[in-house]
């Protein structure tokens, strides 16, 4: 097997157990409702301290990616990661579970940022693009792990021993497919932050990462609550599931479709989708209605982040592992806006209320990509 795809292959696997960690967690946050007793504000406040370690842990992740090759930090994170989704559900009062989130989120960031350092490197080896379908690997791991948290709830599976069990899984795997990770990808240039006016083409890009953060972000946080206390179902991982469903599908296929259209169209189209999927599930929140909102929302979200990173490292003036580092900033402010904003909206009016912030996102879309394109487009031509 050529060099280049056993690189992809080992690279895909990581993007994968990122995916069913993350899901694994995201899908159990009914549970954690429940078990502790939290009403919307205070899950909002739990929820928060995922951006805030995460905001921690990126100056650190950007540092150690472009100072050392990526795969170093990637396997470190990747157990580390692992463990903290075990201490989570051993946790046994609210400062423990704080503790182990907090953990949780602040490896998850090394482990993303450290990812797609590797993957727009390995883009460079592809003349077709790649990241799209990387990216549906994770989205394919989170449609595994929320699967899996499904048989987990019919049948009554403590928390612990799920999260436990997916652990062992993501270890055991990762340190296998660790011997083929990308090698010295360790930029020489483009490696320090130069500070002065805010540059149009990374804040344009941060803007539409943040957007796609809120909704992407507030989809697993939040699509389980909808449907287990609004929808009213038993099953509640459903509306999380179906979500996952249509993204990993349709960033599958995103690569192919963004060479015919062209990505300027593409940042239209997942717009409307967004807004049309968000719409069904405010105005009809019923079972199949819901089902059917989340399934657009799943398409509409699927190439945002895929897209922007891609733009992001065609840049001329930061190494591939600043810019993911600086990009990942504004997504980071959507998880840290996004979800947990949610959650006090939904205190003081109801959720169905609270997701108009996942449409207002979502029609943001569209002008901000536009401008983003005008100026790109202005730089080209002079």
């Amino acid at each position: 097997m050529e060099l280049k795809i056993k690189q992809r292959t080992s690279l895909s696997i990581y993007f994968f157990l990122s995916g069913i960690c993350f899901a694994t967690w995201a899908s159990r946050i009914p549970t954690i409702k429940t078990l502790y007793n939290f009403n919307e504000a205070e899950l909002g406040n739990l929820l928060f301290i995922m951006p805030i370690s995460s905001l921690i842990g990126l100056p650190i992740s950007g540092w150690l990616v472009s100072k050392f090759n990526s795969r170093n930090p990637l396997v470190f994170s990747l157990v580390l990661f692992a463990v903290s989704l075990t201490l989570i559900g051993y946790s046994t009062n609210v400062f423990y579970l704080g503790v182990s989130l907090f953990l949780f989120s602040f490896c998850m960031r090394i482990l993303n940022i450290a990812i797609n350092t590797q993957s727009i490197a390995l883009q460079a080896k592809f003349e077709k693009k790649i990241l799209g379908s990387l990216h549906g690997l994770w989205s394919l791991g989170g449609l595994i792990g929320v699967s899996f948290s499904t048989l987990m709830v019919k049948f009554n599976v403590s928390m612990k021993i799920h999260l436990l069990s997916i652990a062992i899984f993501s270890l055991i795997l990762g340190l296998i497919s660790y011997k083929f990770l990308l090698k010295n990808d360790k930029a020489t240039s483009g490696n320090k932050l130069l500070f002065g006016k805010p540059d149009k083409f990374i804040l344009l890009l941060g803007i539409l990462v943040f957007l796609a953060a809120v909704c992407e972000g507030g989809m697993f946080d939040w699509s389980g609550v909808y449907f287990k206390e609004v929808v009213k179902e038993e099953i509640f991982t459903l509306g999380y599931f179906i979500f996952m469903i249509f993204m990993t599908f349709s960033r599958f296929i995103s690569d192919k479709i963004i060479d015919k259209i062209g990505m300027q169209k593409a940042y239209i189209i997942s717009s409307f989708f967004i807004s049309i999927g968000i719409l069904l599930v405010i105005i009809f929140p019923y079972f199949w209605p819901s089902i059917i909102g989340f399934s657009i929302v799943g398409v509409g979200v699927a190439a945002v982040i895929p897209m922007t990173y891609a733009l992001a490292g065609t840049s001329k003036k930061y190494s591939p592992g600043l810019i993911v580092s600086i990009i990942a900033t504004y997504g980071i402010l959507g998880m840290l806006i996004g979800p947990p904003l949610i959650g006090y909206l939904a205190h003081l009016f109801n959720l169905k209320v609270a997701f108009v912030l996942f449409l207002i996102a979502g029609i943001l879309l569209i002008p901000i990509s536009q401008l983003f394109f005008s100026i790109k487009n202005e730089k080209f031509v002079a």
